[in-house]
């Protein structure tokens, strides 16, 4: 029997995944990726003309990571078409959706119509290989953002879960002098036992005149208009955290500091990479369903 799966919009990394699926045997239908051309002459790719018929051609359809970028359409980067995610939930009949990062009052929407929604975003396989991606890109950030080398330099990492472990982990083998805050006492000992400088919350604010490299993972703000006034002028700052992510970006403008806030990166920086995680992790999905 011939396998299926349906695929609707995406970015880079969905474009590949595709590829590999078909590679695997799989028929893909497909909503929203027309603007591809590595897709658009591939056998074994079906490009639909809408929604519902993409969504009724197979029990699993695979939807962007994450849903959506402007929290109003769905993210389909690869076409001209705008979707509002309202509509793709309305129209939504297949038996299975694996997405990333849906609204709460989508999931209670698809769970009413009986409907499997797997965040692939909150699946930990695919979470932890993900950091290995957001780490590589943000320090790619900082090369190209600073004027000083990472060797030598004071950074101060936000926060100290899965991105902030393997970053630090990262910055700390290329020479860089690693600060990790935390407001937990048992991240704090963790931060120790790694070899890196804690730094509790408590104690930030006397502490942030120090850093050339500020990097945030937490996604709620912790860099506020005081903090901000506590830091270096030249500093560099990186937000990595979803919206609305951890230092105030307006008053960041304001005081002309220099912040990135570099979102999906998995997708921007490694898009190959990234869609092998993505099959790996359907594949376990798929087996479990």
């Amino acid at each position: 029997m011939k396998k299926s799966i349906s695929v609707v919009g995406g970015d880079l990394r969905i474009v590949n995944l595709v590829q590999m699926l078909v590679n695997d045997g799989y028929t893909v239908f497909s909503y929203g990726l027309e603007l591809s051309d590595e897709l658009s002459s591939l056998e074994g790719v079906e490009m639909c003309p809408t929604v519902e018929e993409v969504i009724g051609a197979s029990d699993v359809v695979i939807g962007p990571i994450p849903v959506s970028s402007d929290r109003k359409n769905l993210s389909m980067p690869f076409s001209n078409v705008k979707l509002p995610v309202e509509d793709f939930i309305n129209k939504f009949t297949a038996k299975n959706l694996v997405s990333g990062t849906i609204a709460d009052e989508y999931k209670k929407e698809l769970l009413e119509k009986n409907v499997n929604y797997i965040d692939l975003q909150k699946r930990e396989e695919f979470t932890v290989l993900n950091t290995i991606a957001t780490a590589e890109g943000t320090i790619q950030i900082v090369m190209e953002e600073t004027q000083r080398t990472i060797h030598g330099s004071n950074v101060l990492i936000m926060g100290f879960g899965r991105i902030g472990k393997v970053l630090a982990k990262m910055l700390d083998g290329i020479g860089a002098k690693v600060f990790c805050e935390a407001r937990k006492n048992e991240d704090i000992a963790w931060i120790k036992a790694y070899g890196y400088e804690p730094i509790h919350l408590t104690n930030l604010n006397e502490n942030l005149g120090k850093f050339d490299v500020i990097i945030n993972t937490i996604p709620f703000q912790v860099l506020d208009d005081e903090r901000l006034k506590l830091v270096k002028k030249d500093i560099v700052l990186i937000d990595v955290a979803s919206n609305p992510g951890g230092i105030d970006r307006n008053v960041a403008k304001k005081m002309n500091l220099k912040l990135i806030w570099a979102l999906s990166l998995p997708g921007k920086v490694a898009p190959l990479t990234s869609a092998e995680f993505i099959k790996e992790t359907i594949y376990h999905i798929l087996k479990e369903i």
